[in-house]
Order: structure tokens, then C-alpha cells, then sequence
């Protein structure tokens, strides 16, 4: 079976999908690459692992660092896992670059360089938005560079994350 729950957040509708053991995505349904599903496939329910993720989402909305993740399960390719990976380890309140990603992807592969518009690209189709933190991802010398969500989205939660700190 399949689940869906719809979550009003400050900025604005987001939409779970998943099972009755995983979080498997979390999108603003009006985002650039949110996933197309056909919502009749789909039992609106409060599962447990989106309780999880709802208590997240509102810590996190109250400018809190949460502290417990629902849990998830990522489907994408090798690639884009490595990038989710990485940015599970960006810490709240602090941001990274495409560059410095595709480093970090380069010398796990044992390679010189790693496009950093591959990486954008991996970082563009996260499928568990705010969680999976692909908000925290700048363009180099600090540029405010995409966000599948909006520019202002990923500005407002990076300045929520900064004035909690």
C-alpha cells in the first residue's frame, strides 16, 4: 500500500508520500521536479513515519533543530544517493557548495574532478526536501543558486537556521 499525508507548512503546501515503515518523499507541491504520482493510487493517512516526519517539520518551522529523522528510504540512482548522502551531513545552520560536493564525490571515486552541474543536478531531484537538506547548497562565493522549492524558500529557511543558531 501506498500513503500520502499533506502538511500546511509557513511556506506553503507539502505533500509525503510513502509506506507504513518509510518516508519516501517530501515535496512543496508546487515545486520544480516534484515527483508526478496519481493521488488515487494513494490512502491519505497519517502513518507512523510520517507522525515522524510532521513533528520534524514543526520544530524545524519553529526555528528548533530537530533531532529525530523519520524513516526514509531513497530510490535514485547510485550518483544521486552519494549526493543525498553528503548532504545528510551538511549541519544545520551552515551551507556547502556544488564544488566542494563534487570534490568529495571525486576522491570517493578516486577521480581528479566531478562536474559540479552533475551535482546540481542530483542535489535538484532530492526526493525528501528540508530534511535531506539540499537547501543548504550555495553557489560558489555564496551565490544564491537553485532550489527546486524557490530561491526565497531556501532563503527563508536559511535564515531560519541561522537565527536559531
Amino acid at each position: 500500500m501506498k500513503y500520502k499525508y499533506t502538511y500546511d507548512s509557513p511556506l506553503g503546501k507539502m505533500i509525503m508520500l510513502g509506506t507504513l515503515t518509510y518516508l519516501t518523499d517530501l515535496f512543496f507541491e508546487d515545486e520544480q521536479y516534484a515527483p508526478t504520482y496519481n493521488s488515487d493510487e494513494y490512502i491519505e493517512q497519517l502513518t507512523g513515519p510520517f507522525e515522524v516526519t510532521v513533528m520534524w517539520l514543526n520544530q524545524y518551522f519553529k526555528g528548533q533543530k530537530p533531532f529525530i529523522l523519520p524513516p526514509m528510504q531513497l530510490e535514485g540512482t547510485d550518483f544521486r544517493k552519494q549526493v543525498w548522502s553528503i548532504l545528510q551531513t551538511i549541519p544545520y545552520g551552515e551551507t556547502t557548495t556544488y564544488g566542494v560536493i563534487g570534490r568529495k564525490i571525486a576522491a570517493a571515486q578516486g577521480k581528479e574532478t566531478m562536474s559540479a552541474q552533475a551535482v546540481g543536478g542530483a542535489v535538484g531531484h532530492n526526493p525528501i526536501s528540508i530534511i535531506i537538506p539540499c537547501h543548504r547548497v550555495i553557489g560558489k562565493n555564496g551565490q544564491m543558486t537553485g532550489y527546486a522549492g524557490g530561491i526565497e524558500r531556501k532563503v527563508y529557511m536559511l535564515e531560519l537556521e541561522n537565527k536559531s543558531l
